[in-house]
């Protein structure tokens, strides 16, 4: 159909943010400074196996979730075409997902986080907010999801201690 029409473009309901999927002909400017923009994307500058991440930071609303990871359509495709057909499409198939994590700057969470001086607490909830985002896409698997479990009964289980 694509082909058939001019114009007409489909993407799947969760190929991007739900603000870039529909043109609302308004834009929300992130509430953080520039400093505090760039320290957020250097903090989710992840490196993770069988992954491509780019990070971005916009303002999206208050509402929204911290972070929201979201797969390029065409490399989606291409995969799944090369995953259920071979030929040469086979070759996509291989290659590592990609997935762009948008912060939201905008979120409460990032007022406290960016304040937090323990830096092991701050890369372990960076990790975290990132690890549900890519759990919400089903990106995050193996040794990858044993991580995020551990790490995560390990931040609760201090946070009952403290409280």
């Amino acid at each position: 159909m694509e082909m058939k029409w001019e114009n007409v473009t489909f993407v799947r309901v969760d190929a991007d943010i739900v603000d870039n999927l529909i043109d609302k002909q308004e834009s929300n400017e992130t509430v953080l400074s520039k400093e505090e923009t760039e320290k957020l994307k250097e903090l989710f500058t992840l490196q993770i196996p069988e992954l491509h991440v780019t990070t971005e930071v916009k303002g999206l609303s208050v509402d929204a979730a911290p972070v929201v990871a979201t797969r390029p359509e065409f490399m989606r495709r291409m995969k799944d075409m090369g995953a259920a057909g071979g030929g040469m499409t086979a070759f996509y198939a291989q290659m590592p997902d990609e997935v762009t994590l948008t912060v939201n700057g905008n979120h409460p969470i990032y007022q406290s986080l960016l304040k937090e001086t323990n830096d092991e607490i701050k890369t372990k909830q960076v990790r975290n907010l990132a690890d549900l985002a890519l759990l919400s896409q089903g990106l995050l698997k193996g040794a990858e999801l044993t991580n995020y479990i551990n790490r995560t009964v390990e931040m609760m289980q201090k946070e009952t201690l403290t409280a």
